[in-house]
């Protein structure tokens, strides 16, 4: 997986991740959005076959958008932890 900046300003951000699709984009997005420091945040598959996903972030303040996706994807490991804990028990009942 590479990420390519595509345009890093103040209060945006804008990045492609070669080798991404809609699961990881999705969930990005969807912790993105729960911020309360992120003004706006989504994802296009610009070509289902051919493209790279690219992820825009604009947050409101002070608050540097490279920090907010740090941060969304740090908390989707987290809960990519909790499920793969939840997974063990349930099939070892």
């Amino acid at each position: 997986m590479k990420i390519n900046v595509l345009k890093k300003a103040d209060k945006e951000l804008k990045i492609e991740i070669e080798g991404a699709g809609h699961g990881l984009c999705n969930l990005l997005q969807k912790e993105l959005l729960e911020d309360k420091s992120v003004d706006m945040a989504g994802y296009d598959i610009p070509h289902p076959l051919a493209s790279n996903p690219v992820i825009f972030v604009r947050t409101k303040g002070s608050v540097k958008p490279e920090e907010v996706l740090k941060k969304a994807a740090e908390k989707a490991r987290e809960a990519n932890e909790v499920f793969r804990k939840e997974l063990e028990k349930a099939l070892k009942a």
